[in-house]
């Protein structure tokens, strides 16, 4: 898709990310080839577990209740009867490993990232080995990745530089 639509469709799942109730609001949109959504998810608790729980929200037991978005959106798409064989993911954050494995098991054939999520360091520093593999692990199952610069915020990363871990800032 075109840069145009790419951006609209990243903006969406920025919107999609404001609905969690999580300090990291990660949110995940999947399109169709003639861009007709498939379906949108972000990070959170499972259908039907109450997510206003205080304890909840804080780790170890959030890692136990929350979901990440790019799974919930697949997740929904399954229980939907929606294929996803072709599609394109529009994700806030980079995948993680767990997420990328969704990805290629799915059937989405790119995956469009925002590369403002590097602009977190706190973020980038704890997950950018586990990046790192996923953007591996797609490139090698033929899942195209595709880091979107957008005009709401800077892009500290240098992709051109070749280097994996996306860590060459400019």
């Amino acid at each position: 898709m075109s840069d145009k639509w790419n951006h609209r469709w990243l903006r969406l799942a920025h919107e999609v990310a404001s609905w969690s109730k999580d300090h990291v609001k990660v949110g995940a949109v999947i399109v169709d080839d003639l861009r007709n959504p498939r379906g949108f998810g972000y990070n959170g608790q499972p259908r039907g577990v109450a997510d206003d729980l205080p304890e909840r929200l804080i780790k170890p037991i959030k890692n136990w209740y929350f979901e990440h978005a790019e799974r919930n959106v697949i997740y929904a798409c399954a229980r939907n009867g929606i294929s996803c064989d072709d599609c394109t993911m529009y994700v806030t954050h980079a995948p993680c490993c767990d997420c990328a494995r969704a990805i290629i098991q799915s059937g989405i054939k790119t995956v469009v990232v925002d590369a403002a999520c590097s602009d977190n360091q706190d973020f980038w520093q704890k997950w950018a080995d586990q990046i790192a593999e996923s953007e591996r692990m797609c490139a090698e199952s033929g899942v195209s990745w595709i880091w979107h610069k957008s005009d709401w915020g800077p892009c500290p990363i240098n992709r051109e530089s070749g280097n994996a871990r996306g860590c060459d800032h400019e």
